[in-house]
């Protein structure tokens, strides 16, 4: 039979059963799809073989041209050790142009299929799947992920799926907490809040009073006390002996999330106070650990009475940040079939109220938030729900009231409970589950240590810091080339000064070049080199203390501990999270089948192994 000509239109709407009318020669087709993320309307126009047509019509509508492995016992693992469950295969046997993929040599091949469905991608508006990678909104990758295999997904809520003003969300936590520590006698007047002292991933040292900035291994680079920074000098004096222990929790407390800003903010201004001696005695003698602890119970007061949630509510638009983005990725995951889940340590009525807010005017088809999720627990007290088991209750009428419950079920909103309570209800279990929170330790930690989940950090900052390292390119090259150069004249100044102190020694020299050598070039060329080293230290120096200042000019950045160290944070983030990124409307730019695949690791060896490939074919 002849070819021919069929026209397609791509139209973004709710799901519609696929429609086909044939009209003599011209076969038209208008195909919906459900990604919600923007109204778009895309002509092709194209000449195939009919016998190709009709058997894409009958075999491929919806899904029914893939089969899924759901069987967590037949499935297998692929060549970087990934469980392979949920990998889609063929149904069907291919025929026609389509098993041209199956003939030639399979690295050609994949470039041109490649090619086209790019092609293929552009006609529908779609962007390249690779440039979501490159940006600040990326997802990146810590330990291998594929996505594929992962039957559920869990979210926290505050500052993961909803995103908060932090200037106002936290300006006002802190003026609350002011307003309880004037009550009890304690000197505020005077103080603003000032978020430019803080950020995330920073570690107080409750019994010096300081807040510090620490590596990968614990040890101190930055600290500031009180509001005053301190010189490279004193930090290496008060901590040069000394590694930040996170387990040790009466003394280091790790300002892991956004909601530890308002209250560092306020510890560290009244540090200043204690020192001045403006802390009146009736309080009782105070120092800096009992100081902690008075500004912890004025800014838990501030949450627990429910003044702080209460105004939050009555004008959710001053505080939350709308991403309209967020519950059509969401949406996305649901329909491939991903299990959603909400787990939050928030109470009911405030949950509701907030993911109403910011959910319902962006879902389609009058749904709303609770439709999303196949199972949503409240008030879950995390850490605790990922370790044991505290009473389950079930959230019965809109106001909140519950009844006691022995066994979650799919659909249901509960209180409480447990995290292998979810498991056993979903029969799902492990790395089968991937958790998403803000929190290193209450999301991310405690999941996957507890309960093997995997796991994904959401941390809003990385698109300023993104952005920061990319305008400081030119800079860091600089400093690099500088050190660089230190590196080479610095070899060659203690060369010949080993040379010229064994000739003072009076030992054999090592060549006869070195025996006919003057003493005074030999000095002279040391004196030079030295002279060199300083003026590139005095250069350097400087240059260090500004790189990061494009993101915090006292911290420096928030994933880096030095120009080439990472912080703690990173450690921490290295070590729990799977995969992190800026917010979870990110997965928008992915897809739910995606495959996330770490980068190599680069160890202190691998750039001789290079050198010596070169030199050595």
């Amino acid at each position: 039979m002849a070819g021919i000509t069929f026209t397609y239109a791509v139209v973004r709407t709710p799901p519609l059963p696929v429609t086909v009318s044939v009209s003599s020669n011209t076969f038209t087709s208008t195909v919906t799809f459900s990604k919600r993320r923007r109204q778009q309307q895309h002509f092709c126009q194209c000449t195939v073989d009919a016998n190709s047509v009709a058997n894409a019509v009958t075999t491929t509508t919806g899904d029914d041209m893939f089969s899924v492995n759901t069987n967590s016992h037949d499935c297998g693992f692929d060549y970087l050790g990934q469980s392979t469950k949920g990998d889609l295969n063929l149904k069907y046997e291919i025929n026609g142009e389509v098993d041209v993929a199956r003939k030639g040599p399979i690295e050609e091949v994949a470039k041109l299929q490649a090619l086209e469905a790019e092609g293929l991608l552009n006609g529908l508006g779609i962007q390249d799947p690779s440039t979501s990678r490159h940006s600040p909104r990326g997802i990146f990758c810590t330990r291998t992920l594929n996505l594929r295999s992962i039957s559920a997904i869990g979210y926290d809520m505050d500052y993961t799926l909803m995103h908060y003003n932090v200037m106002a969300w936290e300006g006002r936590a802190y003026d609350y907490c002011m307003e309880n520590l004037k009550k009890v006698g304690f000197p505020v007047d005077g103080l603003a809040f000032d978020p430019e002292l803080v950020i995330r991933g920073l570690v107080i040292d409750k019994e010096k009073g300081n807040l510090v900035k620490a590596d990968r291994f614990g040890y101190v680079k930055r600290a500031m006390h009180g509001t005053k920074l301190l010189s490279t000098r004193a930090v290496s004096e008060i901590y040069g002996r000394e590694l930040v222990d996170l387990r040790k929790e009466s003394r280091w407390e790790f300002l892991n999330t956004l909601f530890s800003v308002s209250e560092a903010v306020a510890y560290m201004q009244m540090v200043d106070r204690l020192d001045e001696g403006m802390i009146s005695p009736d309080l009782g003698a105070l120092d800096y650990k009992g100081l902690y602890k008075a500004v912890g119970k004025a800014l838990f007061r501030a949450h627990v009475e429910g003044q702080l949630k209460s105004e939050i509510m009555s004008k959710p638009e001053l505080f939350v940040e709308p991403d309209p983005e967020l519950p059509l990725a969401l949406l996305d995951q649901k329909e491939a079939g991903k299990k959603l889940l909400l787990i939050t340590n928030s109470d009911y009525i405030y949950t509701d109220k907030m993911m109403r807010h910011s959910f319902n005017r962006f879902l389609p088809n009058d749904m709303n938030w609770r439709d999303l999720f196949e199972m949503v627990i409240v008030s879950a007290r995390k850490p605790e729900f990922f370790q044991m088991s505290h009473p389950l209750y079930e959230v019965v009428t809109s106001e909140g009231l519950m009844r006691p419950c022995f066994k979650a079920r799919p659909g249901g909103l509960y209180s409480g409970g447990s995290a292998q309570m979810v498991e056993n209800s979903l029969g799902i279990h492990g790395d089968e589950i991937l958790y998403v929170g803000d929190h290193i330790y209450t999301d991310v930690s405690v999941s996957k240590v507890h309960l093997r989940w995997r796991t994904a950090l959401i941390c809003r900052e990385l698109e300023e810091e993104y952005n920061a390292l990319i305008h400081s390119r030119e800079h860091r090259a600089l400093l690099v080339e500088l050190i660089k150069q230190k590196e080479v004249v610095g070899d060659l100044f203690n060369q010949l000064r080993l040379a010229l102190q064994r000739r003072n020694m009076g030992r054999p020299a090592q060549t006869m070049a070195a025996t006919h050598m003057d003493d005074k070039e030999l000095t002279e060329s040391v004196q030079k080199l030295l002279i060199v080293m300083q003026r590139l230290d005095e250069k350097i120096a400087p240059m260090l203390e500004q790189d990061g200042e494009h993101f915090s000019k006292r911290w420096g950045y928030l994933s880096r501990a030095g120009l080439w160290d990472k912080s703690h944070l990173m450690r921490q983030i290295e070590k729990y999270a799977d995969i992190y990124t800026s917010r979870v409307s990110n997965f928008l730019h992915y897809t739910p089948f995606m495959y996330f695949r770490s980068q190599e690791q680069t160890l202190a060896h691998d750039s001789y192994s290079f050198y010596e490939s070169q030199i050595d074919p």
